[in-house]
C-alpha cells in the first residue's frame, strides 16, 4: 500500500525548491503506460508553466491541493483568461478537474504548494501545437513575466504582450 505522509510532503517540497524549475513530481503510478496518472506535483512561486492542453486525444486533469495555495486558470484560444479557480489547502476550494482540451496553467500562491494530479493516462508528452502560441516557452525571457500575471489574472485579462 503507497502511503503520503507529512514528511514525505516536506521532502517534495524541499526538493522542488531546490530544483532549477522550482517544481518536481512525484509519480505514484508504476509506468508511463499507466491507464490512469496519479502523482504529486510540488511547485513554488516563481514556477512557470506555459499554458497548454491535452488535446490529441481530448484528456481532462484534476488538481487536489494538499499543501499551499495554488490558482488554475483555464483561457480562450487567444490567451484571455476564461476562468480561475484559486484553491488553498486552508479552506475554500480543495479540488478542480479541468475539461478535456482545455488551454490552461497552473501558478503556485504560497511556498510549499503540492497538488495531487490525476489524469487518463498513457502520458503522452504534449505535441508543440498543445503548447499556446501566445505564450512564451519555458526558459523564455517573458516567462517571469507571465507567471507574475497569473497570481493576479482574473476572467477576461489578456495575457502581457
Amino acid at each position: 500500500m503507497k502511503q503520503i505522509d507529512t514528511a514525505a510532503l516536506r521532502n517534495l517540497c524541499l526538493e522542488a525548491a531546490a530544483a532549477p524549475r522550482l517544481r518536481k513530481n512525484l509519480n505514484l503510478h508504476s509506468v508511463l503506460e499507466d491507464p490512469i496518472q496519479r502523482l504529486l506535483n510540488a511547485f513554488e512561486p516563481g514556477t512557470y508553466i506555459r499554458p497548454h492542453r491535452h488535446a490529441e486525444p481530448p484528456r481532462w486533469e484534476m488538481f487536489a491541493i494538499l499543501t499551499g495555495r495554488a490558482a488554475v486558470l483555464t483561457f480562450t484560444d487567444d490567451g484571455r483568461v476564461l476562468e480561475r479557480v484559486d484553491l488553498d489547502a486552508d479552506g475554500g476550494t480543495r479540488l478542480v478537474e479541468v475539461p478535456e482540451a482545455a488551454w490552461h496553467s497552473l501558478v503556485a500562491l504560497a511556498p510549499q504548494t503540492v497538488l495531487f494530479e490525476v489524469k487518463s493516462g498513457p502520458y503522452l508528452p504534449n505535441p508543440p501545437h498543445d503548447f499556446a502560441a501566445w505564450a512564451p516557452a519555458e526558459g523564455d525571457a517573458q516567462a517571469a513575466e507571465f507567471e507574475r500575471w497569473y497570481r493576479h489574472a482574473a476572467p477576461g485579462d489578456l495575457p502581457p504582450v
